[in-house]
């Protein structure tokens, strides 16, 4: 397997290192007001209260870097962004992956974060590289680049590759190093489509061999409208591991996923001797001890 370039994100708390050499990097993906009445209703109203429970919490389950995402229809998102940004400083001290794809918002928000951040995301539409990329070379961000350009979401691996070259080689004309650019081929709902991990699968190696960056998608796009969802994104997540995906963004809160990401990495000499996972046991024990004592 071709080996990619390292992606570095920065934290109040250190760097973390996207790619072969290194540890499953999750992206925490609760911070999201998208279909959640309660969150959504906070961040128009300035109440934080949920975002800094869900940052704590994901960090706690081995969220490496948190997806931050404010974008309410019809409110002020470069304002609400900001806010958000700064409340998950007050708690928590991974790198963040700044969620827009408005100019004004990341404007705003990006300066207030504390590091080198990861912006999520631009497209291969014409529109969007063109407005997106100086303001991510300007602002000293990595990116994530969709694998679709003005003709959409193709299921054909080649065509996803060629939407991804678009966005790799715009980044490199304003100055972006390839490091600094992460695919995302786009998962697409197996339930739809059931090539939707083949295609995956067969991108991912694609866009490695072509292109030499990271993969990283959505993951639980993969079980939308299916039962047992969270059993699919682990095996999901397995499978795209071994075809050469270093992230994702998802839900660490869900065990299954979580402990899926880490057995690929000590499956794959990432966990050397398996200290990482025989550590997560440990204090999985002695909460459940914790718990049995004060019960």
């Amino acid at each position: 397997m071709t080996r990619v370039a390292t992606t570095r994100l920065e934290g109040r708390g250190g760097e973390v290192l996207i790619g072969d050499d290194h540890p499953f990097a999750i992206i925490g993906e609760r911070i999201n007001p998208t279909g959640r009445a309660r969150l959504t209703a906070e961040i128009v109203a300035g109440d934080m209260t949920t975002v800094q429970a869900d940052a704590v919490a994901q960090v706690a389950a081995g969220a490496r870097v948190l997806d931050l995402n404010a974008g309410v229809p019809g409110f002020d998102e470069p304002a609400m962004l900001s806010t958000v940004v700064k409340a998950v400083h007050e708690v928590v001290d991974v790198p963040l992956c700044i969620d827009s794809s408005t100019p004004e918002a990341l404007e705003a928000a990006v300066p207030l974060a504390q590091g080198k951040v990861l912006i999520n995301s631009v497209t291969a539409e014409a529109h969007s590289l063109e407005r997106l990329l100086p303001l991510v070379k300007r602002l000293g961000a990595a990116v994530i680049g969709m694998a679709n350009d003005e003709e959409g979401i193709s299921m054909d691996p080649a065509t996803r590759l060629a939407a991804a070259r678009k966005v790799v080689e715009a980044a490199a004309d304003h100055g972006i190093d390839r490091a600094d650019v992460i695919i995302d081929p786009l998962t697409m709902p197996i339930g739809a489509a059931p090539d939707a991990a083949i295609a995956m699968f067969a991108t991912i190696r694609l866009i490695r061999d072509e292109l030499g960056v990271n993969v990283s998608c959505g993951a639980s796009n993969i079980s939308f409208g299916m039962p047992k969802r969270h059993t699919i994104d682990a095996t999901f997540l397995t499978m795209a591991v071994l075809a050469g995906m270093n992230t994702a963004i998802t839900n660490p809160l869900h065990a299954v996923v979580r402990d899926a990401t880490m057995a690929a990495d000590l499956l794959l000499g990432r966990d050397a001797y398996g200290a990482a996972w025989i550590a997560d046991h440990r204090a999985a024990q002695a909460v459940q001890a914790q718990a049995a004592g004060e019960g």
